[in-house]
């Protein structure tokens, strides 16, 4: 699988209104999402699902948003305090080697990782990585583009997954992408 990191202007057109008429987040992730929740979202962008999921989980909740590029997150910023919802969201960027996310070791309730797996060169490694954040009976997200990420590709990710002790849960149904929901057991 060829990785390749979306560029940062590209952003712009992924973080539009008229997006919702094809993957809203509201519809998307609202199952999933309670009140206080700790969410770790895997290439936030511009802020497409992190916007909608830091208005969901409340005051009490908080948003771990990794990106690798810098301006992604810059404008996630701004988006968030214009909307009074960066006090629940902590933007960090990540280095080229890992998620650098040791210190979330068994804190998260959710993980979000849309259109992004496919992007990052050891998708093993950020598998295990993410794993090791859930807590037990913690869920992960992951939707791939149809479009990027053959069928094949995608199982190759969620034996990935499995591999790094997270079960199958369901695999929703997202317009335009392979999805699965999965679930840290121990």
């Amino acid at each position: 699988m060829d990785t390749h990191v979306c560029p940062w202007w590209l952003g712009y057109f992924l973080a539009s209104p008229l997006r919702k008429l094809i993957q809203d987040p509201d519809t998307i992730l609202k199952p999933y999402l309670r009140e206080g929740m700790q969410i770790l979202e895997v290439g936030p962008g511009m802020g497409f699902f992190t916007l909608p999921m830091a208005r969901l989980i409340g005051p009490r909740g908080k948003i771990f948003a990794l990106d690798v590029q810098k301006k992604m997150l810059n404008s996630l910023k701004r988006r968030a305090e214009k909307r009074g919802l960066i006090d629940r969201i902590e933007p960090r960027l990540c280095p080229n080697s890992s998620l650098g996310i040791d210190d979330l070791g068994g804190r998260i309730d959710f993980a979000l990782a849309f259109a992004v797996l496919h992007e990052i060169p050891n998708i093993r490694s950020a598998l295990s990585e993410i794993s090791h954040s859930l807590k037990t009976g913690g869920t992960l997200l992951i939707s791939e583009p149809n479009s990027h990420v053959s069928a094949e590709e995608f199982q190759k990710t969620v034996n990935m997954a499995k591999d790094s002790g997270l079960s199958e849960i369901s695999a929703p149904i997202i317009k335009r992408s392979r999805s699965i929901l999965m679930s840290k057991s121990k």
